[in-house]
């Protein structure tokens, strides 16, 4: 039947819906595949007739296209990119306007942003897509060896890219190469500041605001102190979002969506006698007219260092926060409630400093028993032996 195709005639196969073969008017045949992916019609060329395709390869070379269809894959889009042979940072660019700017929040892009532009594209970005091996990421995660978490988190976005270039049907299936390159063992940090450290820390704060440090920084950290939010929930908070009446932070986004942030009475204090800057929206205003203030590093760091507390991140006085409500005998789901936490096991780290009530019940008795034996309170009970 192929044979005897006539020049611009087009056979179609009886047994698989869309493949056929069709004779140019040069006198060529070749096998394709018609279909649609996305609502949009679409055509692959499978190959010429003569060795290797037959009717039967070439329809089996359609049944596999197919099957990537049915996983999300565009099999012609797939072919064309294995001609031209994107590259990492051409991939990156699509990657970034097709999905990170319509999915992501913005503290997630400026962070990916940085790990583009410092590990990823300077490494692999004009390596092709498709071109790179495991050992590639590999040397990529050793370079970082010093940096486990940094590392950790390149190998997580890089293997995303991969995962987008899969379902874009950018790439075939299954060409991931950081799958089954091992993630460096993290340790969570729990740093917890003590009564005394707070105290050290309350005084550097003092200080620092006698000797002319920034109002808006002073009062970013102290608000950190008396809330438990996140930095970027305070250094992004805007006065709309702050019901003094109602005691409460009603942020419209943050990490985990729209939450509430209970405000204590020092933090009401702080906020009534903060100076708002006319014409800015933001509660902790910035060195530019109308803008928050950006980066609370290098103020920490000088504050830190009068505290003596300079193995404490400005995360830690979240924990902080945590860990007083954990030793004041709260409950892990209102500490959570407090925090925002979405998932009880985030709450968790911090059970082990809640009052283990065994400790309780057996301070009771040994109390009794120490009154008893002092003679301050009733007799010990004589036990009677058996046998």
């Amino acid at each position: 039947m192929v044979d005897s195709l006539l020049p611009g005639a087009t056979a179609w196969d009886n047994q698989l819906s869309g493949f056929g073969c069709r004779r140019t008017p040069k006198g060529v045949a070749s096998y394709f595949l018609k279909y649609r992916f996305n609502g949009r019609q679409r055509w692959l060329t499978i190959g010429k007739h003569g060795a290797p395709w037959t009717p039967q390869s070439a329809r089996e070379a359609a049944l596999d296209a197919l099957g990537k269809l049915n996983k999300g894959v565009d099999p012609a889009s797939e072919k064309e990119t294995q001609k031209k042979g994107v590259t990492i940072s051409e991939f990156v660019d699509r990657y970034i306007k097709e999905y990170s700017n319509h999915h992501k929040k913005a503290s997630s892009r400026e962070t990916d942003g940085y790990y583009f532009k410092n590990h990823i594209l300077p490494r692999l970005g004009a390596s092709r897509l498709d071109g790179v091996t495991r050992q590639d990421v590999a040397k990529l995660k050793t370079a970082l060896n010093d940096r486990p978490y940094t590392a950790n988190r390149v190998l997580t976005l890089l293997s995303h890219i991969y995962v987008m270039a899969e379902n874009w049907g950018v790439i075939a299936t299954g060409m991931n190469p950081c799958i089954h390159v091992k993630k460096f063992k993290e340790q969570a940090r729990e740093r917890f500041l003590s009564q005394d450290e707070l105290k050290r820390l309350g005084e550097a704060l003092t200080s620092a605001e006698s000797n002319g440090e920034n109002l808006y920084v002073v009062a970013a950290l102290r608000l950190l102190l008396f809330t438990g939010a996140r930095l970027s929930e305070i250094l992004t908070l805007q006065w709309t979002h702050v019901d003094l009446e109602a005691r409460l932070l009603r942020l419209s986004d943050s990490k985990t969506g729209e939450k509430t942030v209970a405000l204590p009475a020092p933090a009401v204090e702080l906020l009534s006698e903060l100076p708002r800057q006319e014409g800015n929206p933001f509660v902790i205003c910035g060195r530019n007219r109308g803008q928050h203030l950006v980066n609370l590093q290098k103020p920490w760091r000088r504050i830190r260092k009068t505290a003596d507390l300079e193995d404490v991140r400005i995360h830690d006085l979240r924990h902080s926060f945590a860990s007083v409500a954990a030793a004041s005998g709260m409950s892990l789901p209102l500490i959570g409630s407090l925090l925002g936490h979405t998932q009880a096991q985030t709450t968790q780290r911090y059970a082990h400093l809640a009052d283990d009530p065994r400790i309780t019940a057996a301070d009771s008795v040994a109390n009794k028993i120490a009154a008893s034996i002092s003679g301050s309170e009733g007799t010990i009970a004589r036990l009677k032996r058996k046998n």
